[in-house]
């Protein structure tokens, strides 16, 4: 389990890390910035970064859905269904990347106890990075991030 400040620091050790935030996709508000900022400015940086999330997040062609039934109860594909991980409502999308010339911009969400409206944000140089690790890193923060 790591707060914010841990969970950035362990971010930017990624090969390639430029910058990254924890971002509340429903405000657009920043709750942990580190490093460079696309544009010069954090704050306007989580914003735009929110509505790409929320877009995401909100829409139905991402509901959750089950591809391949298991053997229990027929899987739901409602636009309103949400996964509830003990942990509370997760939204249906894992994590959005978005490619650029220069750089990589990887959106995870984090799923909290409240209500799951947070994501990692990581600006990743294409020359350096390396997108797998990343993500898989990114995954694995997540899970162990803890907002109070």
């Amino acid at each position: 389990m790591s707060g914010i400040d841990e969970c950035l620091l362990e971010v930017m050790r990624l090969p390639g890390a430029r910058g990254a935030a924890v971002v509340d996709w429903t405000s657009g508000l920043a709750l942990g910035t580190i490093g460079d900022s696309p544009n010069g400015d954090h704050e306007a940086t989580a914003a735009e970064t929110a509505e790409v999330a929320r877009m995401a997040a909100e829409q139905p062609a991402f509901a959750l859905s089950d591809p391949e039934p298991s053997s229990g109860p027929e899987p739901s594909t409602g636009a309103d269904e949400t996964a509830v991980t003990g942990t509370g409502p997760a939204p249906p999308v894992e994590d959005v990347i978005i490619t650029t010339r220069a750089g990589y911009h990887i959106l995870r969400f984090v799923e909290t106890a409240f209500d799951s409206s947070v994501f990692l944000h990581l600006w990743l140089d294409r020359a350096d990075g390396n997108l797998a690790l990343a993500r898989i890193r990114l995954g694995e923060m997540a899970k162990r991030l803890v907002l109070a």
